[in-house]
């Protein structure tokens, strides 16, 4: 019966959406709480706190649930249609990572979960019960996604799938069945170091290591207040996210378009001009749906001054100078530094 489900239950995420389907046990990550104590213990998770709090749950996905006795992986892909590294030549344009350019990931992925989940418990008997996460509770869905055998955690410690590449998000459903666990995959980054290399940051401080604290991806998402002044040029025009790692990975030869219209281009490549002019309501309207609405109008004004700063393009410092008195003091400081920038003509 467990064989059968199983095959169903691909079947059946296939049909509902998810690009790839795969099963482990929850005690399948044994190496887990090693590397988060490690990666904790040297402050490399920066401000996000909550990598630290309940990481008993986190470093051990038997102790979230005791009762689970099985971890669905489910992958879905989110791959662009163009190269998103081409953006960061429109130096009077903002760069926002290819996962945020449509409708927040989160509602789509857990609607499709929730689906899943139900299914599986009317299909399975028994009144088996389950939990879904996608990206908000104390899980840790890479090293489960390798277990289950999506992909590999590259060098850039990110999943990597032979057949997706790099564009794929991740959710799971833990239940009390006990499945027929899939193998877990196995490295193929072999010499390849393009990954590190591309970093604008040098956030890696040596491979499957890194250190958030220099992430442009953090930087510009989860850091509060404003970010180190020597890190800032590394930030170029991008102002949420950062793509550079996850693009030039030669397995994305075998990545394709999403095939959600919902995850396809929306936000673009904005002006840099227009987005410094937001007030809160004008945010909130214009990123309504979007993932990047969490960070606020403040974080994102901040993060486009570093941008214009960046730009060399004097036509600009009138947006700066505009900012320079804001009540938010780290989008002062960032337009100061910007107007100084242009007016020495870096960038």
């Amino acid at each position: 019966m467990s064989e059968d489900l199983t095959a169903k239950l691909r079947q059946e995420a296939a049909d509902v959406g998810f690009s790839d389907c795969r099963i482990c046990h929850p005690t399948d990550v044994p190496q887990v709480m090693e590397r988060l104590q490690t990666f904790v213990g040297e402050g490399r998770h920066g401000q996000m706190g909550w990598m630290a709090e309940r990481m008993g749950w986190r470093g051990d996905p038997s102790a979230l649930w005791p009762e689970a006795r099985s971890v669905v992986m489910l992958a879905e892909n989110y791959g662009p249609d163009s190269d998103p590294l081409e953006v960061l030549q429109q130096r009077d344009r903002g760069a926002v990572s290819v996962y945020a350019q449509g409708r927040d990931y989160h509602e789509v992925v857990k609607k499709r979960l929730k689906r899943l989940g139900r299914w599986l418990i009317d299909t399975a008997g028994n009144s088996p019960e389950i939990k879904v996460f996608v990206d908000t509770a104390p899980v840790m869905e890479k090293p489960l996604g390798q277990a289950a055998g999506l992909g590999w955690q590259g060098k850039h410690t990110n999943l990597v799938s032979r057949r997706l590449g790099s564009w794929f998000f991740l959710g799971c459903i833990f239940t009390t069945l006990d499945l027929v666990p899939d193998a877990p995959e196995i490295d193929h980054c072999g010499s390849c170091r393009k990954c590190l290399d591309v970093c604008p940051t040098d956030a890696f401080p040596a491979p499957y290591q890194l250190d958030a604290r220099r992430c442009v991806s953090y930087l510009t998402i989860e850091h509060k207040g404003p970010v180190d002044e020597t890190l800032r040029p590394g930030l170029g025009n991008r102002i949420y996210g950062c793509d550079d790692c996850l693009a030039v990975c030669p397995w994305n030869k075998f990545a394709q378009k999403a095939a959600e219209v919902k995850y396809h281009h929306r936000v673009g490549a904005p002006e840099l001009v227009e987005l410094a002019a937001l007030d809160d309501a004008a945010f909130r309207a214009r990123f309504s749906g979007s993932p990047i609405k969490r960070i606020g109008r403040d974080r994102m004004v901040r993060n486009v001054l570093y941008a214009i700063g960046n730009s060399g393009k004097a036509a600009l410092q009138p947006a700066a100078q505009s900012l320079v008195d804001d009540p938010d003091a780290a989008v002062a400081d960032a337009a100061r530094w910007a107007l100084a920038r242009l007016t020495m003509g870096q960038g």
